[in-house]
């Protein structure tokens, strides 16, 4: 019998902390937002088809909103920037661009400026290498369709 690798009240407690973070697609002034997600992310379906279903369904409506621009990086692609790993990078309205990065349970806050420049510079040959956001509805809706 394969054990849960998280207890009952650390899940409760995840699902809560990431409904609250689902709260900023919603604010005022509304934050722009651009994702860049790899195709095995959309392809699994961890929790379920049913789950699975409704995760690309909520990526449509998320990917529709004038302020978030949702992109797909496909598997055919001979060129991918990122294959390094994922990141983050924000802009807070007061204060400079940083980084962010999580792997295997650490996490690291990119400060330094050259490093942050070169993070804004590798995201940008990603999103150029990527699906248009238009594309990448299409990509979403078409995999909804193969099952």
């Amino acid at each position: 019998m394969r054990r849960p690798l998280l207890d009952e009240a650390t899940i409760e407690q995840r699902v809560v902390a990431r409904l609250a973070r689902q709260k900023i697609f919603d604010r005022w002034p509304a934050p722009l937002l651009s994702f860049v997600m790899e195709e095995p992310v959309v392809r699994r379906p961890l929790g379920g088809e049913q789950v699975w279903r409704g995760q690309l369904e909520q990526l449509l409506l998320l990917g529709q909103k004038r302020n978030v621009e949702l992109q797909m990086m496909p598997l055919d692609r001979q060129d991918n920037a990122g294959v390094d790993g994922a990141f983050t990078l924000l802009n807070p309205r007061q204060g400079q661009q940083v980084g962010y990065m999580e792997a295997q349970g650490r996490s690291t806050l990119v400060t330094e400026r050259d490093a942050v420049q070169a993070l804004s510079a590798r995201y940008g040959i990603i999103r150029a290498q990527a699906l248009t956001p238009s594309e990448s509805l299409a990509f979403i809706e078409k995999l909804l369709g193969e099952r």
